[in-house]
C-alpha cells in the first residue's frame, strides 16, 4: 500500500472514530411528556388562512378573502385590517367598528376556511420525514397524527433518536420521541400529545 493510501486510510479511521464517539456522547433527552392543553382554545387566525366575511343585509360588502403574509385583509370599504393573531369573533367586532363609519349598526360574521393558523402555533417537522413541512396544530393532536401528516419516516431515519423542541413557560426543553417504536412496532406508549409551536427533529441514521 502506497504512503498516500496509508494516510488516507488513517484519516478515514479517525473520522469514523470521531463519528462513533460523537454518537456515543450524544445528549440524552427525557421522554416526551404526554401533556395536552387544558380546555378547548379558540382558533387564532394566521397568514394563509381564508376568511369568509358576511355582513348582514349588505351582500356587496360580504366576500371571501385570504389573510396576506403581513397578517392583514382587505374588503370593500376597509383596507389593511389586521386579522392575524385574532379569533374570528375579535376580527368580526373590529370590522363592525370600522364599517360603522359607512353602515348603520353593521353585523359581521367571520368564518375561517383553509386553516393554517399563526406561524408560532404550527408544528414544524424537519429532517428525515417523507415530507418535512410545517402543519397546522389541531386540538388533541399527537405525534402519530403529525407523522401521518408528513407521510412517515424515510428509510434513512433514526426514528428512535428523534426529538421534540418545546417552548413553554419561558423556557426551551427537548424531549426524546421513539418514532420507530411507534410507527414500526406499534408501541402506542411511544405516542404523546404535541403542543402548538413544537418542532419535531428527525435525524439521519449513522448506518
Amino acid at each position: 500500500m502506497s504512503k498516500p493510501s496509508v494516510q488516507g486510510f488513517i484519516r478515514y479511521l479517525l473520522v469514523l472514530l470521531a463519528a462513533l464517539a460523537l454518537g456515543a456522547c450524544a445528549t440524552k433527552h427525557p421522554p416526551l411528556e404526554d401533556v395536552s392543553l387544558d380546555g378547548s382554545p379558540d382558533y387564532i387566525i394566521g397568514p394563509g388562512d381564508n376568511v369568509n366575511i358576511f355582513v348582514w343585509r349588505q351582500p356587496e360588502l360580504s366576500m371571501s378573502v385570504p389573510v396576506r403574509p403581513d397578517g392583514k385583509i382587505t374588503t370593500p370599504l376597509i383596507e389593511d385590517v389586521p386579522a392575524a393573531n385574532k379569533t374570528p369573533t375579535e376580527l368580526a367586532r373590529d370590522m363592525e367598528e370600522v364599517l360603522s363609519v359607512y353602515v348603520r349598526d353593521p353585523v359581521v360574521t367571520v368564518i375561517v376556511t383553509g386553516f393554517r393558523g399563526p406561524y408560532d402555533q404550527q408544528i414544524r417537522v424537519v429532517g428525515q420525514a417523507a415530507n418535512p413541512q410545517a402543519i397546522p396544530f389541531n386540538e388533541n393532536m399527537t405525534v402519530l397524527d403529525v407523522m401521518i401528516a408528513v407521510g412517515g419516516l424515510t428509510e434513512f431515519a433514526a426514528g428512535n433518536r428523534a426529538s421534540i423542541v418545546r417552548h413553554a413557560n419561558g423556557e426551551t426543553r427537548q424531549f426524546n420521541v421513539r418514532l420507530n417504536d411507534l410507527l414500526n412496532r406499534g408501541d402506542i406508549e411511544a405516542n404523546a400529545h404535541v403542543l402548538p409551536g413544537d418542532i419535531l427533529i428527525i435525524p439521519e441514521s449513522w448506518f
